[in-house]
């Protein structure tokens, strides 16, 4: 009888098992297609919600979820400058008030204004350090001034708490129902709609502070230490629309929970356009859908090459 060698006999066995057929493993279906690209509709982006309102009247026009609450973010500040506004619609002077950080404002983490505990400085120009670097510290320091003024809920004396309140009643006056406010700076997990951001800026827009404030590239002033010593601060707005012709603020928004947010206001011919963008990819994608955005608007309202 024929042996085969031992090393050869191997090879053949080791050589049946890899050819031998495997066990067939059941593969899952691929998803099915999404539909295919629209040409004629609004832009692809990266945000989770965006709305577009008209800035004379305040309707939104078109959406994407706009109705669906999301982290807002620092576009919480547009309702915190707007209550502090308001007040000083009814009086003047309260611009001319002296605000003093505390310690609670001074350890606000995150975007800040960049002011000590025990610095002085007037609420006119504290809007603008609220506004421009987004200063968390900024909102906390006005919380704290402003919240015995208002009523509150729970502890009497938390003048924040009452500011809080205060933003909500305001929200709820507003009808911006997708909206809830924990805090006066957004590093809460803050909610609101896309509606009802827009809601809220055609709302502060109507004040022409609000709009001076919120389309400042750069302020500089001047602020007192508890010693009178004086030093100045400059801020820069962390809006990059500003650098170009058309756009006018309004306000962003960074946090985990929130992604990048932008409230932005522009105008084309005078057509005057604002646009919410929540839950974007990135703080570039934010301003590249709300461009995008921007720019399909005034083509669907009859202006650029469409409405040649």
């Amino acid at each position: 009888m024929l042996r085969w060698p031992g090393s050869f006999a191997f090879a053949v066995t080791a050589l049946s098992i890899v050819l031998a057929p495997a066990y067939s493993v059941e593969e899952k279906p691929l998803p099915a297609k999404a539909p295919a690209e629209k040409i004629d509709g609004p832009p692809v982006v990266s945000a989770k919600a965006w709305a577009i309102a008209d800035g004379k009247t305040g309707k939104v026009l078109w959406g994407s979820k706009e109705h669906d609450p999301l982290a807002i973010a620092s576009t919480t500040k547009i309702m915190t400058a707007h209550i502090v506004l308001r007040l000083a619609a009814g009086d003047v002077k309260v611009l001319d008030e002296v605000v003093t950080f505390s310690e609670a404002a001074d350890k606000t983490p995150g975007s800040s204004s960049d002011l000590k505990a025990g610095e002085k400085v007037t609420v006119r120009d504290l809007l603008f350090g609220l506004l421009l670097p987004s200063g968390n510290d900024a909102a906390t320091a006005f919380a704290e001034h402003f919240g015995g003024r208002f009523k509150g809920e729970g502890k009497e004396d938390d003048a924040v708490a009452k500011f809080v309140a205060e933003m909500n009643r305001t929200a709820k006056a507003l009808k911006m129902e997708e909206t809830k406010y924990l805090d006066p700076h957004g590093l809460s997990k803050n909610l609101a709609s896309a509606r009802d951001l827009a809601t809220l800026t055609f709302t502060a827009l109507k004040n022409p502070l609000f709009a001076k404030y919120v389309q400042t590239r750069r302020h500089t002033c001047e602020v007192v230490d508890a010693d009178g010593k004086k030093r100045e601060v400059t801020w820069n707005n962390t809006n990059k629309l500003l650098d170009i012709e058309g756009y006018e603020g309004v306000k962003t928004g960074t946090t985990t929970a929130a992604g990048s947010c932008l409230v932005a206001s522009g105008r084309y011919e005078g057509d005057h356009v604002l646009v919410v963008v929540l839950g974007c990819t990135s703080n570039d994608s934010r301003y590249a859908d709300a461009r995008n955005l921007f720019r399909w608007a005034w083509r669907e309202r009859g202006h650029g090459s469409k409405g040649k």
